[in-house]
């Protein structure tokens, strides 16, 4: 007889959770009321952030969702790109036929035609002759695995010249109290009970979980811990769960031969926007950008994902300058007028960071210029319209250079991909 090692037994048992409690849990039936959105794999960041809006729409994109589960950024992808009319193929690959089966359920409620599933494991990409990929979704994955970064290496291998991924890891300090919890599951709850026998354990203990528990006091995990028996499960029973602070993500991506063109939201690891004090600034505008990531993932304490755009070393591809006069700006997903009457008349748009709400600088004036854009106009033609309104073209230029970067920053306007 066989006897699993310990890595291979927590396999089994990650093996075993997904498929007894597949993961987030989605009726297909939903797909009628709403599309999910989130980040990675958003197609309007995926033009700006990996290709630098410079890839052509009528380019077909291949993607890989590389461990979908039950499909939310697979089924956002294939969507996207059917409803912008774009030519392209969304692969899915997971080993859980139980999740499959949902986002397979899933596509077909809506009709796509531009999204197929194969079931299989990470750790065996190889084995299943997929070809080469333009992107590469693996969101809330490497984490569990036994050898993270066997396995981004292994998909780094499967991405197309010129391509890129998009991640998303466990960050540290945001998941405080849940490993405490985690802890106290491992010896009431321990692995050789079945699924259900540990799940009835966790849900007791939830009920009694004493105030002074760390977990009672982070709020961050709302969507686990309302998200049905799918989402206790995961947040608090995982057998495999590892979280990163910002400086070991970065090594990790390091490490595969990868570098971050963006972390979501950038001015989310900018700690000047953070610290108003004059002093504090100036030491933090002589800091490189990783010292900026790391001061503001410690100070602020609440990131409990961290989310990146990545390409190979030296493969970044700039954005045309935002003034550009040939540049398309486009909406992320709130509407133009929308987000400026989230901006006050004095120039300052309330941002939510998680559980953090910041006051952000805007040029006032972005209230009246952004209900132009609309994802056609031209920059040029956004100025000819302002012209039209008493803004001359040099000022015009000014404001929308200074509020298209503060906006961009928080991933909310972008630049179109090429015509």
């Amino acid at each position: 007889m066989t006897t699993l090692s310990g890595a291979d037994a927590r396999d089994a048992d990650l093996a075993a959770q997904y498929e007894a409690y597949p993961y987030p849990e989605r009726d297909p039936r939903d797909e009628a009321k709403r599309l999910l959105i989130g980040s990675p794999s958003h197609l309007r960041e995926i033009d700006y952030w990996v290709f630098g809006a410079r890839r052509p729409e009528a380019a077909p994109l291949r993607a890989l969702v590389a461990g979908c589960g039950t499909g939310d950024g697979a089924i956002m992808l294939a969507t996207h790109l059917a409803r912008a009319g774009r030519a392209g193929e969304v692969v899915c690959v997971d080993r859980s036929a139980h999740a499959l089966g949902i986002a397979r359920a899933r596509a077909a409620a809506r009709g796509l035609g531009n999204i197929r599933f194969v079931q299989g494991s990470l750790t065996a990409l190889g084995e299943l002759d997929l070809g080469a990929f333009d992107y590469i979704d693996c969101c809330g994955v490497l984490h569990h695995l036994p050898d993270p970064l066997a396995a981004l290496r292994g998909l780094v291998g499967l991405l197309a010249p010129g391509g890129g991924m998009g991640l998303m890891v466990y960050a540290l300090y945001g998941r405080t109290g849940v490993y405490m919890v985690q802890e106290a599951l491992e010896i009431l709850a321990p692995h050789d009970q079945k699924p259900a026998e540990r799940l009835g354990t966790a849900k007791r203990v939830m009920a009694a979980l004493p105030a002074t528990a760390w977990l009672r006091q982070n709020g961050n995990f709302g969507d686990h811990l309302t998200g049905g028996d799918a989402g206790l499960y995961d947040l608090l029973l995982n057998p495999r769960d590892r979280a990163y602070t910002i400086a070991a993500f970065l090594d990790l991506l390091d490490a595969a031969g990868l570098e971050p063109t963006c972390l979501m939201e950038p001015a989310r690891y900018d700690p000047a926007l953070f610290l108003p004090n004059p002093r504090l600034r100036a030491r933090v505008a002589e800091l490189g950008w990783r010292e900026r990531a790391v001061v503001a993932e410690a100070l602020t304490g609440n990131m409990a994902t961290h989310v990146a755009y990545v390409v190979r070393k030296g493969a970044r591809v700039a954005p045309p300058d935002c003034g550009d006069e040939d540049a398309v700006p486009v909406m992320r997903e709130i509407p133009g007028a929308e987000l400026a009457r989230q901006i006050s008349p004095d120039g300052i748009l309330p941002f939510a960071f998680g559980t953090l709400t910041v006051p952000v600088p805007v040029p006032p004036q972005m209230r009246t210029i952004l209900p132009l854009v609309d994802g056609a106009r031209s920059v040029g033609a956004l100025a000819g319209l302002m012209a039209g309104r008493g803004m001359e073209r040099a000022r015009f230029l000014k404001v929308w250079r200074e509020g298209f970067t503060v906006l961009e920053s928080l991933n909310r306007l972008l630049l179109r991909a090429a015509a």
